[in-house]
């Protein structure tokens, strides 16, 4: 029997398309719209093994003393520690690479600021690398670049990070498949259990159209949330381009999260 071939490009093109069909077609129906992909998106072949199958079971905290950890403050009363949200001054060096300033703030879904929550960012390097031993990809490592950093959101929900723009690369979901540059990041409440993680993209990149991460979000308008918008204001003369990203935890507006797929 002959091996499976990964689909192409136009496969998932296609395939993008029919996913965007049906959802517009249940909306048609009365279906409401909805800012989160489904569970599972045949674009993103991997989707059908990353979601729990059985119903949920709850946990009875008063028949479970240890289940209490699931509900005490992630850092404890004396905040995190080796908070760092400039990525470029963590070694020794110069990283490699374009430098950028992401800003933004913690909303809810009134548009009300979020203080003193944890937010985190890992990325890939300016040749679309991680420092992760699991990352195969045959691009240089920086040693002046790990790519990891956090800090806590002010009064004002506000929150800033200044790294290097991060470079596309390859993944094996089909034929010449290549990721656009993004950040993750997360996002802790009051409990490990509150995590949210979520991706934000660069705005005018030409992969964008072809990535099925960001085409699982079968809403165009909540799709476009996630790409981050260029600010002049914001670029630091001399240094970093500036970007500004919102990070809205529910309600309509509510930004993608990967935990809710």
């Amino acid at each position: 029997m002959a091996p499976t071939q990964p689909p192409t490009q136009p496969d998932i093109d296609r395939r993008i398309a029919e996913a965007r069909d049906a959802y517009e077609r249940a909306v048609a129906a009365g279906a409401p719209r909805t800012h989160q992909p489904l569970r599972d998106y045949p674009p993103y072949r991997s989707t059908h093994l990353r979601h729990p199958r059985q119903p949920l079971v709850a946990v009875d905290i008063g028949r479970d003393p240890e289940a209490v950890e699931l509900t005490a403050p992630v850092f404890g009363e004396s905040g995190p520690a080796g908070l760092g949200n400039d990525l470029t001054r963590r070694h020794g060096g110069e990283p490699l690479g374009e430098r950028v300033t992401v800003t933004g703030r913690l909303l809810d879904r009134r548009g009300r600021p979020v203080p003193g929550q944890l937010v985190e960012l890992w990325q890939a390097n300016a040749a679309g690398r991680y420092a992760h031993r699991d990352d195969r990809h045959p691009a240089p490592l920086d040693p002046n670049f790990t790519g990891a950093g956090r800090t806590l959101t002010g009064d004002d929900g506000g929150w800033t990070f200044t790294t290097i723009k991060p470079g596309a690369y390859p993944w094996r979901n089909h034929t010449n498949a290549w990721r656009p540059a993004h950040l993750h990041f997360s996002v802790f409440g009051s409990a490990f259990t509150q995590r949210l993680v979520t991706q934000m993209y660069f705005p005018g990149d030409p992969l964008l159209r072809y990535d099925p991460v960001l085409h699982s979000v079968p809403d165009d308008t909540a799709r476009r949330r996630l790409i981050a918008a260029y600010d002049p204001g914001l670029s630091a003369p001399g240094w970093s381009l500036g970007y500004r990203w919102d990070i809205v935890l529910d309600g309509p507006a509510a930004t993608w999260t990967e935990e809710r797929r």
